[in-house]
């Protein structure tokens, strides 16, 4: 097999495992009032079927890429790509909503160690002269899931149930786990007694799965002041041992030194407050296009396809753009795209048709897509190749953390808010009578989600430039 065909089937593997990643979540995240109806929930509770995938995703692909450096890329790919699905076959089966949040736990595990390892395996596959493009292909793969994703499971939820959803992407995870393992290279070069950091490993997740869990407990008026205040101690206390060991450890999950580089980490930083932005919208529309506009399941898909579907026709074209233009300046003109897209949210009232929402999602979309390839080719550009596996889980985790925050600032804000004005009303106990709440409620959270995303576009262009990427 030449070297052409190499890259190109490995680039098949990788943009693969991102399609089937993207897919099941935008389904799932049209899903969520219905499953929310289902099992008559609260909304933040429902809201833990998205929270605990990304933040079991959040946790861990930082391991999973220091992992992949010692054991090799594809046995961790391969690996990853069957777990993702036997466990999406578990989520099919579920018959509680404890346990459809575990199974997704350990679904995210498996989505975990693809996206950890696949921008690695792209960028060791191709020249840096094309770094940027194949990027740019990934983002049409990521597009293509988050697009055909709300199209495919508003159909299956109107004709069949959300449990349908799981279903779809079980037989290509088995099928291309076994191409994985024959096709992607081992690239395994270090010591085989390199040592694993349990310890910044384990208190990283904790660290996370507390602030998480205070957050959503908030905004179900769940916990006592004494509660909240040990939670957030104890978030911050791990997050400080977390530091400590990465200080110390010989092979640290994180390498703290690469945040030395104001590129580098203005660069991470700037796509955790991109993510935030945009998953603040992709968390909240749907319930609006339910519970406001009464939209059908199917009619629901179509409107938040159009994020994905204006991110792949921008994608290419960015991830171009990043070939010729100083990336920066590319990257920071897509987040201030996609603030002003949020800031004209805020203006949306019960009666705007979707029409009104589509072209501002569009908006949206497009400007993540500016943003995204030329981001991610700076930062993986900057890094040596010892830590190229440690810095492409790094970027994954900039993303997922994003996701992470805006899914639980966007439940946190609306349901404070709406709670605040309807008396300590939840969503699922809500009518037609408190329509004016929600907008108010809604608007609250687009108003934050627009002003994070200012802060991300200020920070990406801060970064300054990098003369020589490598």
């Amino acid at each position: 097999m030449t070297d052409y065909s190499k890259k190109w089937l490995r680039f098949i593997i990788v943009a693969t495992g991102v399609f089937m990643s993207t897919l099941d979540s935008s389904m799932v995240n049209i899903a969520l009032p219905f499953i929310m109806k289902d099992f008559q929930s609260p909304m933040a509770t429902t809201g833990w079927v998205v929270l605990i995938y990304l933040l079991t995703i959040t946790s861990t692909l930082l391991f999973w890429g220091h992992l992949a450096n010692k054991y090799g890329r594809s046995m961790i790919y391969g690996i990853g790509m069957l777990i993702f699905g036997i466990a999406s076959w578990a989520c099919a089966l579920s018959t509680s909503l404890a346990s459809l949040i575990v199974f997704r736990c350990l679904q995210a595990q498996g989505a975990s160690m693809m996206m950890a390892i696949g921008p690695a395996i792209v960028k060791e596959s191709f020249p840096p002269e094309q770094l940027g493009r194949a990027l740019g292909l990934i983002g049409v793969a990521v597009s293509l899931g988050l697009m055909s994703g709300p199209s495919l499971g508003g159909i299956f939820i109107e004709y069949f149930s959300w449990r349908a959803l799981f279903y779809i992407t079980v037989p290509v995870g088995i099928l291309f786990a076994i191409l994985a393992r024959r096709m992607l290279p081992a690239n395994h070069s270090h010591a085989a007694d390199e040592t694993i950091d349990w310890i910044g490993a384990i208190t990283l997740a904790g660290s996370l799965c507390a602030f998480t869990y205070t957050m959503t407990r908030t905004a179900e008026r769940g916990l006592t002041p004494v509660t909240l205040s040990l939670l957030l101690v104890l978030a911050a206390v791990l997050l400080l041992i977390f530091i400590r060991t990465e200080h110390r450890s010989a092979n640290p999950v994180l390498p703290l030194y690469l945040f030395k580089d104001r590129f580098f980490s203005f660069g991470i930083l700037s796509a955790v407050l991109s993510f935030t932005t945009l998953f603040t919208a992709i968390m909240l529309i749907p319930f609006y296009l339910d519970r406001l506009l009464e939209l059908p399941p199917v009619k629901i898909g179509l409107v938040m396809m159009i994020i994905p579907a204006s991110i792949m026709i921008v994608a290419p074209f960015s991830g171009w753009l990043s070939d010729k233009v100083e990336r920066r300046f590319v990257a920071s003109a897509g987040l201030l795209i996609g603030s002003c897209a949020m800031a004209s949210l805020t203006g949306i009232t019960a009666e705007s048709g979707w029409l009104d929402i589509s072209w501002k999602l569009a908006l949206l979309g497009g400007g993540q897509a500016m943003f995204l390839s030329p981001n991610s080719a700076a930062v993986l550009s900057g890094t040596n190749g010892r830590f190229t596996g440690t810095a492409a889980a790094l970027l994954a985790t900039s993303r997922n953390l994003g996701m992470l925050l805006g899914v639980a600032l966007a439940t946190l804000v609306f349901t404070v808010v709406f709670g605040k004005l309807t008396g300590g009303l939840d969503m699922k106990d809500s009518s037609a009578l408190h329509r004016a709440e929600f907008i108010t409620a809604i608007r609250s959270a687009f108003v934050m989600a627009a002003t994070i995303g200012t802060a991300g576009m200020i920070f990406s262009f801060c970064r300054g430039r990098k003369t020589v990427e490598k």
